[in-house]
């Protein structure tokens, strides 16, 4: 009796062995057929789109980049100059105005983003010489004289961007990036419109 109890212990442990490794056989062979296509195909896709890009923003005209960094830089300084009168302006038109460079410029800044991002082309991320200058100039006006310092080059600047963006979205080259520009130019007219405004009513 004792015999027979051992034998078919014997056996099932044996049964449960063999279960063990053709199961852990299976599962192997299963995750090595998955992960081998997934990521073969994915690192092809993804060499595909990095040149792409690249071939993008290679391709990219003088004009095309020119328009890019000037915009870039541009905006960036909108944004800067808008902080400053938000806080600093002693008018409320001014400070109104200041506001509505922030919101508009920082949205029109991430666009322009997405964009180099999507073609692989890297925009400034700083000013120019000449436009922290005049950034710097302005921090250190206060009160009324920022106002009227402020409403001038809000009216200047915006009458220079209305041109640039107008050329680049008759004769750019890049389609998305002349979009970009074309898009754009209705905020920027109401811009200048505003500042006009704003600049009457401190004089």
């Amino acid at each position: 009796m004792k015999n027979s109890i051992l034998a078919l212990l014997a056996i099932a442990a044996i049964v449960a062995c063999k279960k063990n490794e053709t199961t852990a056989v299976d599962r192997n062979t299963d995750s090595t057929q998955m992960a081998t296509p997934v990521d073969s195909t994915r690192k092809t896709s993804d060499s595909a789109t990095m040149s792409n890009t690249a071939n993008v923003a290679n391709s990219l005209s003088d004009q095309d980049k020119k328009f890019a960094d000037a915009a870039a830089r541009g905006g960036l300084m909108e944004v800067m100059m808008g902080q400053l009168a938000a806080t600093n302006a002693s008018n409320a038109k001014v400070k109104a105005l200041g506001e509505m460079m922030v919101k508009d410029h920082s949205k029109a800044n991430d666009e322009l983003k997405k964009w180099a991002s999507a073609i692989g082309y890297t925009l400034p991320t700083g000013l120019d010489a000449e436009k922290q200058k005049e950034y710097d100039d302005l921090k250190a006006k206060k009160e009324a004289e920022f106002d009227r310092s402020y409403t001038d080059l809000m009216v200047s600047d915006h009458k220079k961007d209305i041109e640039e963006f107008k050329k680049e979205a008759a004769e750019g080259k890049e389609t998305s990036l002349k979009s970009f520009a074309s898009g754009t130019l209705p905020t920027l007219q109401h811009h200048l419109m505003e500042s006009e405004k704003a600049k009457a009513a401190i004089k």
